[in-house]
């Protein structure tokens, strides 16, 4: 995860007098630290968010307040700064909570600063609790509770957000915004916490489990992404198959023994290596039904191993063996410090050479389930692989589709995969890969989509034109929202007269619709019609919406793993 970086000591700095709170609420959070902000402006963030541009944070206004969400909850997730999220009160609030709640699930440092009614309106249009709206999603509810507290009250949700790894949903009142400053305030940036360093009983072990075990596996979550370097450094020594969960895809790329994603999304390789697997050891990972497959991955006999430096996550999915409250980076350095021989273990030439040949999708024989006028998905994915440029950017939207992009797009490093899917709603795709993308302008971002979430969130494909970089967004197109037509016509139901039509849709010409955006549109029903695609990516310029008619899949692979966890 992304945190800001801070001195090892306080840093005290006056605040430059400022007029109203509102001022004092940009100058604190620009004198910590962010990186970007993104809303939509209506009466009641028009102050703050201006005192915000004022001050030199950049600004992107969204077409909605979700997709103003998932752009902030995008970029914070790699940015080095937090992102802002700025909103009107009331209604500007509750069209955002689906971006905010994905963003909370997913422990995405992001600051919301959003306008409330004040105390004094009791009969505003506009009031609700806005408390209790955010922490019912997770997130972490604060507010400026007057001048005089304001420059402590925004410190504490920064220090949540970027110290705690939390997405703090800050209210700022009507009545306390347009207050007069203090004559002088004092910004003191809060000292960051020391990594929590696992006990000493526990590394040694940690370490025990590891000299009796013959086939390790580390698999590597969302908080063992910063410490990529030191937790392969360890599995080079004692010879374990490194792998990550979705969301931390590609930390391990270009290594001889990386599996890839661990769960519904490996390939039949990875899966077979990591069942297999007498000692399974999660770094920041849940070990959840989505990386560990309900289980099926792990074996009877396997032993299981859980860091985390937040205590209450270990166990929480699955009994583990032993469970080590530690930071990822600073575990790895120790039980590497206390680990004897370096065996081989599970890094045999056999288990090398067959990595080589069938360690991804690409590499796996498929049917090719493609009709004169639509493509298999798996045949689309793996040709727009091959034209796509190396130096990219994925980002993936939600939906029975999503595991195509997500295995067959290969992406350089886990900076470079976007993967909001911690709340399970479509039509965030697109404006999470928006705000992602402005952390690594240097990679062309490619967005994978539905046709119903991109539909969902298409008010933002206006945004993506206007901000005029090159960006790529891959429509997997049934015309349906295939995971419930899947899943309702699938065997089990076989005998049941079920009606589907809530759930399919006409066939629309969506490349049409994008170039009704300013947008270029392709549309791809054969692997012929790529050739759009590939003279566009000679000269990458503005918005490809490519709009694939894809054939119909049966309900892709890890569509029964996702309505079992429901």
């Amino acid at each position: 995860m992304s945190t800001a970086t801070t001195p090892a000591t306080s840093a005290v700095k006056p605040a430059v007098s400022t007029a109203t709170v509102a001022d004092v609420v940009a100058e604190v959070l620009t004198e910590l630290g962010v990186g970007h902000a993104f809303g939509v402006v209506g009466s009641g963030n028009f102050a703050v968010t201006n005192a915000l541009i004022a001050r030199g944070v950049p600004f992107t206004a969204a077409r909605h307040e979700g997709g103003a969400a998932s752009m902030a909850d995008g970029y914070s997730r790699f940015a080095a700064h937090p992102g802002v999220l700025t909103l009107h009160q009331g209604c500007g609030l509750t069209n955002a909570v689906t971006g905010i709640g994905e963003a909370a699930k997913s422990r995405t440092p992001m600051i919301v600063l959003t306008a409330d009614v004040a105390a004094s309106s009791r009969l505003s249009n506009f009031r609700i609790d806005q408390d209790a709206l955010a922490l019912s999603v997770g997130a972490v509810p604060e507010r400026v509770h007057s001048a005089e507290t304001a420059v402590a009250d925004v410190t504490r949700a920064w220090q949540t957000a970027v110290h705690g790894r939390r997405t703090v949903v800050v209210s700022l009142p009507l009545d306390v915004q347009a207050a007069p400053a203090p004559a002088s305030t004092t910004v003191r940036r809060p000292v960051a916490p020391a990594p929590v360093r696992p006990a000493e009983s526990a590394v040694r072990e940690f370490a025990r489990l590891i000299a009796e075990s013959e086939r390790p596996v580390f698999v590597a979550g969302r908080g063992g992404r910063n410490a990529g370097a030191e937790i392969a450094a360890l599995a080079d020594h004692v010879g374990a198959l490194v792998a990550t969960s979705a969301v931390a895809n590609g930390l391990f790329r270009g290594h001889e023994f990386d599996l890839g994603i661990s769960g519904g999304f490996s390939a039949p390789l990875t899966a077979e290596l990591i069942s297999n697997a007498d000692l399974i050891v999660g770094w920041g990972c849940a070990l959840n039904m989505w990386t560990m497959r309900h289980g099926s991955l792990i074996g009877a006999d396997t032993a299981v191993v859980q860091i985390d430096d937040t205590a209450e996550a270990l166990g929480a999915h699955r009994p583990v063996t032993l469970g080590i409250h530690g930071d990822c980076r600073t575990t790895a350095v120790d039980v590497l410090a206390a680990v004897g021989d370096t065996a081989r273990r599970y890094r045999t030439p056999e288990v090398s050479a067959r990595l080589a040949e069938r360690r991804w999708w690409n590499g796996t024989p498929t049917e090719d389930l493609s009709t004169a006028d639509t493509i298999d998905p798996r045949v689309f994915s793996a040709e727009l692989d091959r034209l796509l440029p190396a130096e990219r950017l994925v980002a993936i939207d939600s939906g029975n589709f999503m595991g195509y992009p997500s295995t067959y797009l290969r992406v350089p490093d886990h900076h470079s995969f976007c993967f909001a899917q911690a709340f399970q709603s479509i039509g965030l795709g697109l404006a999470s890969g928006l705000g992602a993308a402005l952390t690594r302008p240097d990679r062309l971002p490619v967005i994978g989509t539905g046709d119903g979430g991109f539909l969902m969130g298409i008010a933002e494909l206006e945004t993506a034109v206007r901000l005029g970089t090159p960006l790529v967004i891959a429509v997997y197109d049934d015309a349906a929202y295939g995971a419930e037509v899947h899943h309702f016509a699938g065997p089990e139901h076989a005998d049941d007269d079920i009606d589907l039509s809530t759930v399919t849709f006409p066939d629309v010409d969506l490349a049409a619709v994008a170039r009704g955006y300013g947008a270029t549109g392709v549309t791809v029903r054969t692997t012929a019609d790529l050739a759009a695609v590939a003279a566009w990516l000679q000269s990458p310029q503005g918005v490809l919406v490519i709009d694939a008619k894809i054939a119909p899949d049966g309900g892709a692979w890890w569509l029964a793993e996702a309505f079992r966890g429901h």
